[in-house]
């Protein structure tokens, strides 16, 4: 089972992935992308990894944008999951 990352935890954590922050007790991202078709493609490797690691996230599409928020429901709050589910959406996006 997860556990809840403590403030000082989570803080440590953001400064090893610099483009995810905290926003309403949740990591977060918004990313751009060239169009629809680029955006739907990085959700669907995200969804692929994300369903493999049995942790899904928050996130909208509109157009070429997707914003996405990570928390861990089983702990109210973030853990390791959401980390690794960041670092997984990071490699999706290398070269985006």
């Amino acid at each position: 089972m997860a556990t809840r990352l403590s403030s000082e935890d989570i803080e440590a954590r953001l400064r090893e992935r610099p483009r995810w922050r905290l926003v309403d007790g949740k990591l977060f991202r918004k990313l751009k992308f060239q169009d629809f078709v680029e955006a739907f493609g990085f959700m669907t490797r995200v969804a692929l990894r994300a369903e493999a690691m049995n942790h899904h996230p928050e996130w909208s599409n509109v157009w070429n944008t997707v914003r996405i928020s990570l928390a861990t429901h089983d702990v109210a709050g973030i853990s390791e999951l959401d980390f690794s589910l960041a670092e997984q959406i990071d490699a999706c996006c290398a070269g985006s």
